[in-house]
């Protein structure tokens, strides 16, 4: 369960993110100031009195995230905002690279992507879904997606696996539900009745034509039988199916993760961005 308050002014904003049932030392920060005002000292006015709500928390690390431009090196370093939060104590953990897919794939390709997997894998039965998980399928779908903090790569982040609340993951569908946000997710279920994997993508009603990649994760018994570009290649299928409407898909992955850029590449998907993650100690500044 995640927990923050943002704060703004004229002149910019703060926020601070708390997680309640695991990575208790950690606080997500983020600060942004208005370009007319920027350069003026507001975002470390900002960013310190965030470090100072965490502390009062019992927060002893921060996470802090940028944006920066594709041909920017992979750590961001030169680049602005990267540089803010270098030279305040933050160090590098850990790029990732927004990608983007225009929409609608071509059927042919989906189903000739579809069955390049078949012969690589096992029998698994595929199960797509609209709008709230099944409540069959909600336990272990919760973890699989709190898996994703740790099974994914993180880099030099100091992070723990997610303590998986599954009353806690039900109430957030209402949330989602209440935001306009819609979930397409499809499910790959194994021989046994359990889940192997899962992905899925969020369209919210207040952005229209875009849809966003929240999750893709199989589990380590069942990698290597092409489970993941199967799941994907399927979820689009739905997605174009239920949803003509939208016209890019976005998406973030390490930029390590080769796996699954490999399957982004097959798909479609070109890079657009960068995005570091950062990490502090105050302790240890």
């Amino acid at each position: 369960m995640v927990g923050g308050a943002a704060r703004g002014t004229d002149r910019g904003r703060r926020q601070l993110r708390l997680t309640h049932n695991d990575n208790r030392d950690l606080a997500s920060v983020e600060v942004f100031t208005d370009p007319e005002h920027r350069n003026r000292g507001h975002g470390s006015t900002m960013l310190a009195r965030l470090e100072q709500e965490a502390a009062a928390a019992g927060r002893t690390r921060l996470l802090a995230e940028c944006a920066y431009p594709i041909t920017a090196p992979q750590d961001g370093a030169g680049h602005p905002y990267a540089d803010f939060l270098r030279h305040r104590g933050f160090t590098f953990g850990i790029g990732d690279v927004q990608r983007h897919l225009d929409l609608p794939v071509p059927g042919r390709l989906l189903d000739e992507l579809i069955a390049s997997a078949e012969p690589h894998r096992p029998t698994y039965v595929f199960r797509s879904f609209a709008g709230r998980i099944p409540e069959g399928l909600l336990a272990e779908y919760a973890a699989l997606c709190g898996a994703l903090m740790t099974e994914a790569p993180t880099g030099d982040l100091v992070l723990e696996p997610a303590n998986v609340d599954v009353d806690a993951f039900r109430a957030e569908q209402e949330v989602l539900t209440r935001q306009g946000r819609t979930r397409y997710g499809t499910v790959a279920i194994a021989e046994d009745g359990t889940l192997a994997g899962y992905t899925d993508i969020v369209v919210s009603d207040h952005d229209r034509g875009r849809g966003y990649q929240w999750g893709t994760l199989v589990w380590s018994a069942h990698r290597g039988h092409r489970l993941g570009l199967a799941l994907k290649a399927r979820n689009l299928v739905s997605l174009q199916r239920r949803r003509p409407d939208v016209h890019v898909v976005r998406t973030w992955n390490a930029e390590v993760n080769d796996h699954m850029v490999g399957v982004n590449d097959l798909l479609g998907f070109s890079p657009v961005e960068r995005l570091g993650e950062f990490q502090k100690d105050p302790g240890a500044s």
